[in-house]
């Protein structure tokens, strides 16, 4: 299709649209193309290699985590005490998506535990996003009452970290 020549020169937008028509016609998800100066790798669909790498990556639990059991919150009918199902007390919530990590490292003390006192500016814990370590600090003073994500775990922005009285 390309002679070595073509290729060395320069790469057409147009020649990797009919490389990427050709992986459709045969079926194929990978296709990698080395000479001398010049590398050309396209990948299609989910690129298994990276997910695996991904999730080798990721911390592994040891141990059961622990689960809390709750009742089902029954809907309440209108004009009911909405306050019901509130949570009790103010919530720090995460800053960004990530993972949750509640002391500075594997072998460290953990940043808070239920019944500690916070103080505004505190570090309370880290969320790691893109292999960055953040540390999250206390927007608002208080007692911990609540931990309410476990250590290692995926956090989404907004998700309440903990709870203060």
């Amino acid at each position: 299709m390309f002679s070595k020549h073509q290729i060395a020169r320069t790469v057409d937008l147009k020649d990797i649209r009919k490389l990427v028509e050709l992986m459709d016609d045969h079926g194929l998800s990978h296709f990698r193309l080395e000479k001398e100066e010049f590398e050309l790798e396209l990948k299609k669909g989910t690129d298994v290699e990276a997910a695996k790498a991904l999730l080798s990556a990721m911390p592994s639990v040891s141990a059961a985590p622990a689960v809390t059991a709750t009742a089902p919150v029954a809907a309440q009918p209108a004009g009911g005490d909405s306050q019901a199902a509130a949570p009790k007390g103010d919530s720090i919530t995460s800053p960004m998506v990530g993972t949750f990590y509640g002391k500075p490292s594997p072998e460290a003390n953990v940043f808070l535990n239920v019944g500690d006192t916070v103080s505004e500016g505190q570090t309370i814990c880290i969320i790691e996003a893109m292999k960055v370590m953040n540390e999250i600090k206390a927007e608002k003073s208080g007692v911990v009452t609540e931990i309410c994500i476990q250590d290692g775990t995926p956090v989404q922005y907004g998700d309440d970290l903990f709870l203060l009285s």
